[in-house]
């Protein structure tokens, strides 16, 4: 479903086990981004009358998740520590072509958040299958569910504002540079993405 070029080191839940706080904390400011994101979209785009309705949900859920990660933290006796640098965000981002018509940004903006909810749901499954404790594991199942929807509405919304063969040129594009920046990423285990 996901048609992700390149599928996640299995090193990479191994190194992910070793600090929950740092995994949980970046988790926990992944969700808060994606929330942010969603909030950004209608703000940009207030006259697109279905990516209202279809993100202004997906911004409650994203803040709830944020919630849920936060408790996750608390439970654990564990804190919320500094947010880090995206580095993988800010490269996907950068395919964003501004200056372009409206509808190839958006579409653009679009595919770059369908992209990152793809990936943090295969690195969420990976979590689910593969961590030592199985409460985080059905934690995991949780999340991993929740971003494969989000995922179909980006996916979605893109091909309601522009031509599905479009939307699936840009995709392959997409999909191709997102594996090459993961190919130039040092393998980080405490990264959701």
């Amino acid at each position: 479903m996901l048609r992700l070029q390149l599928p996640t080191d299995p090193r990479w839940v191994n190194l992910a086990s070793l600090s929950l706080e740092a995994i949980l904390t970046d988790h926990a400011y992944c969700e808060q981004k994606a929330a942010s994101t969603c909030i950004s979209l209608i703000q940009n785009y207030p006259d697109r009358h279905e990516l209202v309705e279809k993100l202004a949900p997906i911004v409650t859920e994203e803040w709830g998740h944020f919630r849920m990660v936060l408790a996750e933290l608390n439970k654990r006796n564990l804190r919320l520590g500094k947010q880090r640098k995206d580095e993988y965000v800010n490269q996907l981002r950068s395919l964003i072509r501004t200056g372009d018509r409206v509808e190839r940004q958006l579409m653009d903006k679009l595919l770059v958040s369908a992209l990152i909810e793809a990936r943090s749901c295969e690195r969420f499954r990976l979590l689910s299958e593969e961590l030592p404790q199985p409460e985080l594991r059905k934690f995991y199942r949780h999340f991993m569910e929740s971003e494969a929807g989000h995922y179909t509405v980006f996916m979605k919304l893109a091909k309601l504002y522009m031509a599905a063969e479009t939307v699936n040129a840009r995709w392959r594009e997409m999909l191709d540079v997102e594996k090459e920046i993961l190919n130039s990423m040092e393998l980080k285990g405490q990264h959701i993405h």
